[in-house]
C-alpha cells in the first residue's frame, strides 16, 4: 500500500520515538540494522523526515536522530505518510486513471472511495506514540519474522 521508503519511514520514526521518549537518541547505523533497511537508503528517507521537520538530526559524538519533546505525542502516521508519499493514496484513482471522480467514476471508484476515506482517518487518527507503546509491549515488530525451517 505505501511505498517502501514510506514503510522504513515510519519503521524509522518509530524507533526514533521511542529513544526520544528514553531521553536518548539513535543512530543511522543502528537505525537500518532494527528495521533491516540498506543505510544509505535509510539516510535518504531521514533526510526527508528532517526536512519535513518530523524528526532532528545531531551531529557530533553524542549525535543521531531524535523528535522534539512537543512533537512525542501528537505526531501522527499522516504526517509520515504525506512527508515520503505525498497523498496520492487518498486523492489519485485506485486504477490510475487522471480523470476519475464522482461524475466520471472508473469502475471501482465507489467501492475504492470509502476505503480511501477509512484509510484518511486511520492515518489522521493514529499518533506515531500509539504505534511505539504497542511495539514497545510487544503488540508488533518492525522487522520481518526470521523462521528457520524446521527439520525433523
Amino acid at each position: 500500500m505505501f511505498s517502501k521508503a514510506c514503510e522504513y519511514g515510519i519503521r524509522s520514526t518509530i524507533l526514533i520515538l521511542l529513544h526520544s521518549l528514553h531521553g536518548t537518541r539513535i543512530s543511522l547505523c543502528d537505525i537500518a540494522r532494527e528495521i533491516e533497511s540498506p543505510e544509505a537508503y535509510t539516510a535518504k528517507i531521514l533526510q526527508i523526515l528532517v526536512k519535513s521537520h518530523l524528526i532532528k538530526s545531531i551531529k557530533g559524538p553524542h549525535g543521531g536522530f531524535e523528535i522534539d519533546r512537543h512533537q512525542l505525542d501528537t505526531m501522527r502516521l499522516e504526517d509520515i505518510v504525506r512527508a515520503i508519499d505525498g497523498n496520492r493514496l487518498i486523492t489519485q484513482c485506485c486504477m490510475g486513471l487522471p480523470d476519475c471522480n464522482d461524475e466520471n467514476p472508473c469502475p471501482a471508484h465507489r467501492k475504492y472511495k470509502s476505503v480511501k476515506e477509512e484509510l484518511k482517518n486511520m492515518l489522521e487518527q493514529t499518533t506515531v506514540y500509539e504505534l511505539a507503546i504497542g511495539y514497545e509491549m510487544g503488540l508488533g515488530i518492525l522487522k520481518q519474522q526470521h523462521n528457520p525451517i524446521q527439520k525433523s
